[in-house]
């Protein structure tokens, strides 16, 4: 099944070589209308770049590195430039008749997601690499589980489905691919023709956990992203992602949680988020770690049960200190699929847990959604 769709800006080609400067500044990019969903790849999620038929000059680990790629012209080792991202030697052909590379000869990778999901879309990044990217790139997925290895994604009778035919693509550039697959993947195998390098890959999706292993937990955070959680939108975004604040583990530094532009009206700031499933709560936990002159002043909680349900107050208006982490159990809360968090006045947090579990159509939901994704 071939799945990309066009109509996304398409970038080919050599970039210009560096000139100095700021590297980014001659970058090929654009607004993509998937990159809302979560970064499937994200290592935060538990993805990983498992084997590679090669990596000579850099290694396939940095395709999931969650900051931009860096460029250093000066940076040289013993095999040649140093790049920030995946890259192979060049290939050649089989004598001085056939010096190029056939037309089937191919580098690949393969990767595995940090949640099982929906792919919405997916970029190949080409950045810094302006006269060394490849020709073409294709991605195929499949579903197995989490933990195979390389040797069993391999092998003979693993069935690939083809997100992105082999297409060219654009040196130094956002090489960006929509995907239209109503199925559920675990592993990504990237393909660049004939060979080249590639700094980044991003796949963007909707996460679709496994209910057996939901139920089993039986009480879990029904907001976290690896869950199924997702934010649905926010009031601001200026200076960090909204879905910060749902990532697996603790803030490690202030950009990595949620943080507003300062408010200068009488409004509030505030994030809407999407449940695993229609949840009973029982506790959340608001944490503002690193935000120490910025965190918000107060919180609440309203939720609502389905998208035209009326809100109803979980947790009041509430003080909240700098770089603390603020526990609350909640009595007698309503079964809810949607809540959204309101911070007074502006300022940030660094993470929501929503601790509860599904209700029983919550729970049945979920599960009809994973076996009609193929789980």
């Amino acid at each position: 099944m071939t799945a990309a769709r066009t109509g996304l800006p398409r970038f080919t080609g050599d970039a210009k070589p560096y000139g100095g400067g700021d590297p980014y500044a001659d970058y090929r990019t654009a607004d993509f209308p998937f990159t809302h969903h979560a970064d499937l790849a994200d290592r935060r999620l538990g993805a990983g770049v498992i084997a590679a038929n090669d990596e000579f000059f850099a290694e396939r680990e940095n395709l999931l590195v969650p900051e931009r790629a860096e460029f250093d012209p000066e940076h040289f080792g013993h095999k040649g430039k140093i790049m920030d991202g995946w890259e192979t030697r060049r290939r050649r052909g089989v004598d001085a008749e056939r010096p190029h590379p056939t037309d089937d000869d191919h580098d690949w990778a393969l990767i595995r997601l940090g949640a099982p999901g929906v792919i919405r879309g997916i970029v190949v990044d080409t950045a810094h690499f302006r006269g060394n990217y490849p020709q073409a790139v294709s991605v195929e997925a499949t579903a197995a589980p989490i933990s195979a290895s390389p040797d069993e994604l391999l092998a003979h009778d693993v069935k690939w489905t083809t997100l992105v035919p082999r297409t060219p693509v654009g040196g130094h550039a956002a090489n960006a691919f929509t995907v239209d697959v109503e199925q559920r993947f675990t592993h990504l195998r990237l393909r660049q023709h004939p060979d080249g390098g590639v700094a980044r890959l991003r796949v963007y999706g909707e996460v679709v956990p496994d209910p057996a292993w939901l139920a089993a937990l039986g009480t879990f955070d029904v907001a976290a992203l690896e869950n199924g959680g997702a934010v649905e939108d926010a009031s601001d975004r200026f200076y960090s992602p909204a879905t910060n604040t749902i990532q697996p583990g603790r803030s490690r530094k202030m950009d990595d949680g949620w943080e507003t532009r300062r408010r200068r009206d009488k409004g509030n700031d505030w994030i809407r988020y999407a449940l695993t499933g229609r949840s009973d709560l029982r506790a959340v936990e608001i944490d503002t770690a690193y935000l120490k002159g910025n965190s918000a002043g107060w919180a609440a909680l309203v939720g609502r049960d389905g998208d035209e349900g009326e809100w109803v107050e979980l947790l009041p208006r509430t003080r909240l200190q700098p770089d603390t982490v603020h526990r609350f159990l909640l009595d007698g809360a309503p079964a809810v699929t949607h809540v959204r968090l309101d911070i007074f006045p502006d300022g940030g947090i660094s993470r929501l847990r929503l601790f509860g579990s599904l209700t029983e159509d919550g729970a049945a939901a979920l599960a009809a959604r994973h076996q009609e994704l193929g789980g």
